[in-house]
């Protein structure tokens, strides 16, 4: 392991120049004032051999950059388009906290509601004993991840699809009220509401409880009440199976490829690939199982982010309740609020959630000075943190940025049946304003890309090998994280 760097510098260095190597594809809209997002993703995925992934950023709620890079399906070589679909994984949380702020604002319920008061239909396992105290967990302390379930001291229920299944009694994949009721029995991993333990079951009961609140499944609530006033409609719960691939989205890479799984499908006892069968997808749906586009995400944080350029769903003060500092996290530089990680900074603060699935890494990023970002991409590495690499990526891709543009491309990736929310027109001072990052934590370190990426006409310098070396030298910091 220790000489594989070193062989891929010699390979890399002993490289030809007029040897034919195809960079990965490009779509959509060049922006030359922005083209160090573009080095940056192509750096990237060449270091960590990502078959594709998609950009989007936001600068005063304008969309100014929309970009994709690699291939959506490298078998039938189709390029990734700005506006593919990609698997989300957890920044469905933030969705999941929208719709229920939504609901808190209409009445329907409060923060302070226990949850399983509205799920109080359901029964632990035949034979099992209900856990004392769960029916008073919460809605907030599902929100803030305190609801008392910690899979680093017991384990994650929503990936152990066969065993709940089982227990319960009935036929898998398991639902995700199967999973509630498997869990329904068992001891807490600590006293509700005492500390954080982030937590996918906890959103997977939140979903429910909007299920029994609006008496439509969770999916149908959330696209017409949440993302249709979005102006988005492409959004949607992904499927376990490639033959329920969407149209438009990508396809899912593990490696190493003959890593397989076994089926959460009773039916199918062949082996499958992880991001095929290895997990149960459907059931995630509140907490993990969203496909949407860098786009359409930056349409969805812009409509909660309480800027003014365009209409937010929720209300001033909700959005302030959304993202406020609870008191177990009091002290911390950052903390989790309902649905994000909060960073503070000055008089406003980053936003920030992440996603990852065996097949999926994702971030989507809201900062203190009035830009968005979003960056999917259709593989996650079994070495490395390649969600920690393309955060501080973005930033550092941001900081080289001396002109920001005007346009607004948001027009250019229309939804079906819906419309746009119309935005208030910056001033032209906002226009030109160009407020770098003040993040205090970040060590960028020096300017130096992998080297990997081909030149346009396919040729390797020296210079870019000594780039590639100092690459993997390079330090990790966490930025928005």
């Amino acid at each position: 392991m220790f000489f594989a760097p070193w062989l891929a510098l010699l390979l890399l260095c002993m490289w030809q120049p007029g040897v034919s190597w195809a960079a990965p594809p490009r779509t959509g809209k060049e922006v030359p004032a922005l083209s160090s997002f573009d080095r940056m993703v192509e750096e990237l995925l060449a270091k960590y051999g990502v078959p594709g992934a998609a950009v989007a950023v936001v600068k005063d709620e304008r969309l100014v950059f929309a970009r994709g890079y690699g291939y959506a399906d490298v078998e039938k070589k189709e390029p990734v388009q700005p506006d593919a679909l990609f698997r989300i994984a957890s920044i469905s949380k933030p969705i999941t906290a929208v719709a229920i702020l939504r609901l808190v604002e209409q009445g329907k319920l409060k923060l302070e509601d226990k949850a399983f008061s509205y799920i109080a239909d359901l029964k632990p396992a035949p034979g099992q004993t209900e856990t004392p105290g769960i029916r008073d967990v919460t809605i907030e302390q599902l929100l803030q991840h305190t609801g008392g379930w910690d899979r680093l001291v017991s384990f994650d229920p929503m990936f152990r699809s066969q065993t709940v299944a089982q227990a319960v009694g009935v036929e898998g994949p398991s639902s995700c009220v199967t999973v509630i009721r498997y869990m329904m029995s068992l001891p807490f991993d600590f006293s509700p509401g005492s500390r954080f333990a982030y937590s996918n079951f906890g959103y997977c009961i939140l979903g429910r409880v909007i299920e029994k609140v609006t008496g439509q499944t969770y999916e149908a609530y959330l696209k017409q009440e949440i993302l249709k006033p979005m102006g988005i409609s492409k959004m949607r719960i992904g499927a376990t199976l490639l033959e329920g691939r969407a149209p438009g989205e990508v396809k899912y890479y593990h490696e190493p490829e003959n890593d397989l799984a076994d089926s959460v499908f009773p039916g199918i006892t062949e082996k499958v690939p992880w991001p095929y069968g290895g997990f149960y997808l459907e059931a995630m749906d509140s907490h993990g199982a969203w496909i949407a586009s860098a786009v359409d995400l930056l349409r969805f944080i812009t409509s909660v982010d309480g800027r003014t350029h365009r209409p937010d769903l929720l209300k001033s003060e909700t959005i302030q309740k959304m993202v406020a500092r609870p008191s177990i996290w009091e002290g911390s530089a950052y903390f989790y609020a309902m649905g994000w990680l909060v960073r503070p900074s000055g008089n406003d603060a980053n936003w920030w959630h992440d996603g990852s699935l065996l097949g999926t890494t994702t971030l989507l990023v809201r900062t203190h000075h009035g830009y968005s970002w979003s960056i999917l991409m259709n593989f996650r590495p079994q070495v490395g943190d390649l969600g920690l690499e393309a955060d501080q990526g973005m930033w550092k891709a941001f900081q080289e940025v001396t002109q920001w543009p005007t346009h607004d491309l948001f027009a250019d990736f229309p939804n079906e049946n819906t419309k746009e929310p119309t935005p208030e027109q910056p001033s032209n001072a906002e226009r030109s304003a160009d407020a770098g990052p003040t993040e205090t934590s970040a060590d960028m370190g020096a300017k130096g890309g992998c080297g990997c990426a081909a030149s346009n006409d396919g040729s390797l310098g020296l210079w870019l090998c000594f780039l590639f070396f100092f690459f993997l030298l390079r330090r990790k910091q966490p930025l928005s994280r």
